[in-house]
């Protein structure tokens, strides 16, 4: 007999429904049971055999099982909880038997069910009890929703690429996180390195104690020592109160260091010592504090050079670059330009309270022919900008910084390609626009005279003819035109703009 979809009865409120799975060979006593979880705002399937189970359960996901223990075999209730364990271990599993074994019983806890009940049922006691077991399912499910937006915020979910540069990055970034080993992060300015180092943290054994990050080219020597190491009250003119420093407050975590190659030789030294010793000394003072920190740092500079020129210490060199890694420019990984631009414009959408509904085509491929010299922070920022200047909530190529603006489109990606095509007349710059327009599509005769003049032109005058047909029905309604046209009003203005000229330079041209 068929599995069966049961709905919960519109008297049950508003709260999210219990998918529940109810396994049981005798049909009516399956339906009573189904029909009483309906009062709790539960959406029951039934199933009548232990394969009809199993199959569901291997396909779908049940927030609870509510199975008979013996079905084909004595053992059929216990292999349905097992497969349950194992393919969904956020469902609960409550299991029924007119049976009353304490070793059977015993068993099914052990194996992970939530509950044992016995036949006949107390319909009011197996409402409570599934009800239980729905908001235990659905507090675990909410737990790996809110790990998932941590892992998002700190984690390698949130160091975003597919290009295989990225894939390598990441994939080292999994290896070295779960060590205490120092860790120098090259790469140029805006690629990431802080977000990398905050990944390495919050996925080491140091990620409940502080991570502290520290910009060493942005002090200067005096302060940049203070910030470090703390200092005590009189230790300079400024020092009104003690102070403590980076190294201090972050024991325990782990302590980023970026552009440490424009680092003082005279604080290398005394970062030379911290690493080796564990101990730091507070401007000012004699006493020696204890520290156990890891030390990410980072740097857009060749230290191999610097250390050649005699600006940095060769022995603190070593000390950093127990591990090295190399963090792609976004030139190397350009194929993650279009997924960074996604995120971030989601994020700058949710923070200017806009809607944006996509990207044009022309928009992405200038954005891809650009050689981003900023990276991912130059990205981040023009992601801002254009989110802040566009008025239509579609991105196009007007709205695009005015670095780009100019640039001549870069290639298709094969994504792309595909909208392209759908954009074969020009006048369409988004997949939806072009879904949702009309295509005509000969089904008789007539229509097929009626097309007959139009075969041979070229696109661009197909559209060309569209858009001055369409302007001379709306009376030269520019607004409506778009609208009939299924475009946008900047885009409809920028075609007609580029028909005038060419039709001025047609002039110039025969005079």
């Amino acid at each position: 007999m068929a599995s069966k979809t049961k709905e919960p009865n519109e008297q049950n409120g508003t709260s999210k429904p219990l998918n529940v799975l109810v396994v049981d060979d005798e049909p009516a006593h399956a339906e009573v049971v189904a029909a009483s979880l309906e009062r709790i705002n539960a959406v029951c399937v039934v199933a009548y055999s232990e394969k009809e189970a199993l199959e569901l359960i291997k396909r779908r996901f049940f927030d609870v099982v509510v199975s008979d223990l013996m079905l084909e075999t004595n053992e059929s209730g216990l292999q349905i909880l097992k497969t349950t364990k194992r393919e969904s271990p956020d469902t609960e599993v409550v299991l029924m038997t007119a049976s009353s074994g304490v070793e059977t019983a015993v068993e099914a806890m052990l194996e992970g069910a939530f509950n044992y009940l016995q036949k006949p049922l107390d319909l009011k006691q197996l409402r409570s009890i599934v009800q239980k077991a729905g908001d235990a399912s659905k507090l675990r499910q909410d737990n790996q929703q809110l790990k998932a937006r941590l892992d998002e915020k700190f984690g390698f979910d949130g160091v975003i690429g597919s290009s295989e540069a990225m894939l390598k990055a990441i994939e080292r970034l999994k290896r070295i996180a779960p060590t205490d080993a120092a860790v120098l992060i090259l790469g140029d300015t805006g690629t990431g390195k802080e977000l990398f180092a905050q990944a390495l943290h919050h996925n080491s054994p140091r990620k409940s104690k502080p991570f502290v990050a520290l910009n060493c080219a942005a002090l200067s020597e005096n302060l940049l020592e203070s910030e470090l190491f703390g200092h005590v009250k009189g230790a300079f003119t400024d020092a009104t109160s003690d102070r403590v420093g980076k190294f201090e407050y972050a024991d325990g975590g782990t302590i980023f260091l970026d552009e440490v190659g424009d680092m003082p030789l005279s604080t290398q030294v005394k970062l030379l010592r911290t690493l080796e010793s564990h101990e730091i000394m507070p401007v000012g003072s004699n006493k020696v504090i204890k520290v156990n920190v890891r030390l990410v740092s980072a740097t857009n500079r060749n230290l191999e050079d610097a250390v050649e020129q005699g600006t940095f210490r060769r022995d603190l060199y070593h000390r950093l670059k127990v591990v090295t890694l190399r963090l792609p420019s976004l030139v190397e990984r350009r194929t993650d330009v279009p997924i960074l631009l996604d995120h971030f414009m989601k994020i700058f959408a949710k923070k200017y309270n806009k809607t944006i509904k996509g990207v044009s085509t022309i928009a992405r491929r200038k954005l891809l022919a650009y050689d981003w010299p900023g990276n991912v922070r130059q990205l981040r920022n023009f992601a801002e900008s254009m989110v802040v200047v566009d008025i239509d909530g579609f991105i196009d190529a007007d709205d695009l910084p005015e670095e780009i603006i100019d640039l001549e489109p870069g290639d298709l990606t094969p994504e792309e390609q595909e909208q392209e095509q759908e954009e074969s007349v020009g006048v369409v710059t988004n997949a939806t626009s072009a879904k949702s327009a009309p295509v005509l599509v000969p089904s008789s005769p007539e229509q097929e005279r009626s097309l007959k003049p139009f075969v041979g032109m070229s696109l661009d005058a197909l559209e060309r003819l569209f858009i001055q047909e369409t302007l001379r029905a709306t009376g030269g309604n520019r607004e409506e035109t778009a609208r009939i046209l299924g475009v946008g009003e900047r885009t409809l203005y920028r075609r007609i703009k580029q028909f005038s000229e060419e039709n001025d330079r047609n002039v110039q041209h025969d005079q």
